[in-house]
């Protein structure tokens, strides 16, 4: 069974840092590719980054030069490190796959940009 467990989020003051983690299990995470969208209070959720099992990434306008999606297949663990975070950023933060023709999706980790 497909499982994935996001963490790391918190609360962090705008133009700081954040690393953001999701364990997987129950797929082949090595030869899947991977994302990270999320969900801010009263909008759709939205594309952040994605991550080809070989490690190519795509990361949307908002989060080029501040967000790196990244992965370790020997931990079967996806990565969203967070820089120069803005209030904007304030989201539910969630990884998917979709595997076998199935979206899956984690419980989500809040982040909150605030001073």
């Amino acid at each position: 069974q497909v499982h994935l467990v996001e963490s790391g989020g918190g609360l962090v003051q705008p133009g700081g840092s954040l690393r953001l983690s999701c364990a997987a299990s129950g797929f082949d995470f090595s030869s899947s590719g991977m994302d990270w969208y999320r969900q801010a209070p009263g909008k759709e959720r939205e594309f952040v980054a994605h991550i080809t099992n070989e490690g190519h990434t795509n990361h949307a306008d908002f989060a080029k030069g501040r967000f790196t999606i990244y992965r370790d297949n020997a931990k079967e663990m996806l990565y969203l490190q967070l820089n120069m975070v803005k209030p904007e950023d304030t989201a539910v933060y969630y990884c998917n796959t979709a595997y076998f023709g199935r979206m899956y999706w984690g419980q989500g980790t809040q982040v909150t940009v605030s001073s």
